[in-house]
């Protein structure tokens, strides 16, 4: 009596299909399966955040290249996302 029959999971997946539809039916799948790679990534940290401090500590300084280097990028990374946000102002909206 603990587990579903055949029968029983196709009733329940005429459901679902009746619910959501055959074409949003796929896209929720996916969302739920990142929904749980996530949850199981989150949750194997938990275990890690312990042995964190004593990682941080091991770590090596990072160098004045890289900081210039990763400065650079972030310099790059603001100029992008106001070209992305003005050419989306200037995008007519779709409707």
């Amino acid at each position: 009596m603990g587990s579903l029959s055949p029968v029983h999971w196709m009733i329940v997946f005429v459901v679902l299909v009746l619910l959501f539809g055959a074409k949003r039916l796929p896209d929720t799948a996916k969302a739920v399966g990142q929904s749980l790679r996530i949850l199981k990534r989150e949750t194997g940290k938990l275990g890690d955040e312990d042995d964190a401090p004593a990682t941080r500590a091991r770590t090596a300084p990072v160098s004045a290249d890289a900081e210039e280097r990763l400065r650079a990028l972030e310099e790059e990374n603001a100029r992008l996302r106001a070209a992305a946000d003005t050419a989306r102002r200037d995008e007519p909206e779709a409707r």
